[in-house]
């Protein structure tokens, strides 16, 4: 069994396809903000990227979704983003704004995106000065988003937190710009005391590459990868997964 404090021992989901997994996670959506405006006015969200968050994305953009949820209320930000302008095919924004943004009411000063074309460290330290603003935390608290949505890489990354990185060790900073060898280019990401102190982190998992590293995670509760030291401090931990994902983890198909 997967080896996690009884706080943040992860609910595991498992669903047919990406659009059962886009379904739960979607109801999840319009649960949590329901619950986060009821009691402060606003829900605050980190958006993934990747090609399993956007078919959720292009879910809650349906009318079904849309008329259950107040976009006036609802804050978007990003857990990471690549180093270009954008208007980039590689762009995490570009992909959540084709894929949602573009379709539903929300106010523009809603969003906040990255600054991937400006220089990595400036970049990240604008977005940590946007977090400050918005959040106003207690003085040695990081931000606390209502929801922070997470991918799993086949090398057992999650956002830009790759195996080796110097951004996993960062524990002052809410938003590192880290430089990924293998890929020869630079990223920025939230840092794990921020994800670490949301209130439901989601991860949404897809495809038969990922069954390896899933297992590995949830079967043999390593910690040897960045997305296994994802463990909310005072939070909720839910992994949505595919069938072919889950690959026999905990007796599951």
């Amino acid at each position: 069994m997967p080896h996690f404090s009884p706080v943040t021992k992860p609910e595991i989901i498992i669903c047919q396809d990406v659009a059962a997994l886009s379904r739960r996670a979607a109801e999840q959506f319009v649960a949590l903000a329901h619950q986060a405006i009821a009691a402060r006015g606003r829900f605050a969200v980190a958006l993934s990227g990747g090609s399993t968050p956007k078919a959720l994305y292009s879910l809650l953009a349906t009318a079904e979704f849309t008329s259950q949820l107040d976009w006036r209320s609802i804050h978007l930000f990003f857990g990471d983003e690549r180093c270009v302008p954008p208007d980039h095919g590689e762009s995490n924004y570009r992909m959540v704004t084709e894929s949602l943004l573009e379709k539903i009411s929300i106010p523009p000063q809603n969003v906040y995106r990255m600054a991937g074309e400006i220089e990595p460290a400036a970049a990240a330290a604008d977005y940590g000065a946007q977090l400050a603003r918005f959040f106003s935390p207690q003085e040695n608290h990081p931000a606390r988003f209502d929801l922070v949505y997470l991918g799993l890489g086949e090398d057992g990354h999650t956002a830009s937190l790759f195996p080796q990185s110097s951004a996993l060790n960062e524990r002052v900073q809410w938003v590192a710009s880290t430089y990924v060898e293998k890929l020869a280019a630079h990223r920025l990401t939230l840092t794990l005391p921020v994800i670490n102190h949301a209130a439901q982190v989601s991860f949404l998992i897809a495809g038969r590459s990922k069954a390896a590293m899933v297992k590995a995670i949830l079967a043999n509760s390593t910690s040897d990868y960045p997305a296994a030291q994802v463990s909310p401090s005072d939070g909720r931990l839910c992994w949505f997964i595919t069938a072919d994902a889950a690959g026999g983890v905990g007796g599951l198909p």
